[in-house]
């Protein structure tokens, strides 16, 4: 029985460790920073902050020691937020082995560096330890909710390494949920952590009372700067058209269950964003974080992002959503084919 640390308890973290562990196959410890997560496992089975009404199967043991969570560990999976990522791999450090394999499964941007989260994991890791480490992504439209219950899903490993694709797609998937592999790392990586961006803005537009042609248009031109700006990173465009593309940005922009969504549509509907933040109890939103990297990114790589642009004087710079509708409006006219 092989053994699988995963890094992070909250909504999406637990529904990995309940794939994970359902088929017996795995020895999986969660680590939960919030020891009412802990307890909440420890005696009822079920991650209640975060993760109500889905039970946790007995092979996932939750442990609040990073020591004890990587301890023999064949597979280490990062789910924590994005600006923890760095803190978390630095204390971790001390408990890593060459012979670990490393997944991502965090969607964001570090707000300081503008890296990616597998960046930041072989940044920490190469600097503090005498090897470089075998890493991949995971991503694709997989809400927590619909995951831990079993429903059809599927999502993509993206590695350089061709090795730790196939094992991750190999130990992953079951008949419920369905472990694609790919190369494009900066493809995969981009799209999952942009897409965020977009859904609060499908949010605000339906906060603003708008209807499906503006969800429709707002979707299809939010894929475009996310493609044009993983391709300028180094990304494929091919993968914007895939699970971590495509997939995920209809999900999260369509789906009720999604976290910036509801930011958004708060947003339109008049609230403040730290009244909103305050409300989600301890969840996360990344596209808050992501929005404000993805401009710096966007202008070191000299690529226009007008709907992430937006985005960013609403939740950041306090414009309002109906006036920031306006302006993308009313931009200069030009073909649906050209670069920006």
């Amino acid at each position: 029985m092989s053994r699988i640390a995963v890094i992070g308890a909250g909504a999406w973290g637990t529904g990995l460790a309940i794939v994970i562990g359902r088929g017996g196959n795995h020895q999986v410890r969660l680590w939960a920073h919030e020891k009412e997560v802990r307890d909440s496992i420890l005696v009822g089975r079920v991650n209640e902050l975060f993760l109500p009404g889905q039970s946790i199967p007995t092979p996932v043991s939750p442990t609040g020691s990073l020591q004890e969570a990587l301890d023999g560990a064949e597979i280490v999976v990062s789910v924590m937020p994005s600006q923890h990522c760095r803190h978390l791999f630095q204390q971790m450090l001390p408990h890593l082995t060459p012979s670990m394999l490393f997944v991502s499964a965090t969607k964001g941007l570090e707000e300081t560096t503008l890296l990616r989260m597998t960046e930041v994991a072989t940044q920490v890791i190469g600097s503090g330890r005498d090897f470089a480490p075998r890493i991949g992504a995971l991503s694709g439209p997989s809400f927590a909710k619909e995951v831990a219950r079993g429903d059809p899903t599927a999502i993509t490993v993206a590695s350089q390494d061709t090795e730790l694709a196939e094992t991750v797609q190999r130990e992953f998937s079951d008949p419920r949920f369905r472990v694609y592999t790919n190369d494009d790392v900066v493809g995969l990586e981009l799209g999952g952590a942009l897409k965020n961006v977009i859904a609060i803005a499908a949010g605000v537009c339906d906060g603003l009372g708008l209807g499906h042609n503006s969800i429709a248009a707002l979707i299809t031109r939010g894929l475009a700067e996310i493609t044009r700006l993983a391709v300028a990173c180094g990304g494929r465009q091919e993968t914007m058209s895939g699970l971590a593309g495509l997939g995920d940005l209809v999900l999260t922009c369509t789906g009720g269950l999604s976290r910036n969504r509801s930011v958004g549509v708060e947003l339109g509907r008049g609230r403040k964003l730290p009244d909103i933040i305050a409300g989600m109890h301890g969840a996360v939103a990344e596209g808050v974080f992501t929005t404000e990297a993805a401009v710096g990114l966007a202008r070191a790589r000299g690529v226009e992002m007008p709907i992430t642009e937006q985005m960013d004087e609403i939740l950041h710079r306090d414009k309002s959503p109906a006036e920031a509708i306006r302006d993308l409006m009313t931009r200069s006219v030009k073909s649906e084919t050209a670069l920006t």
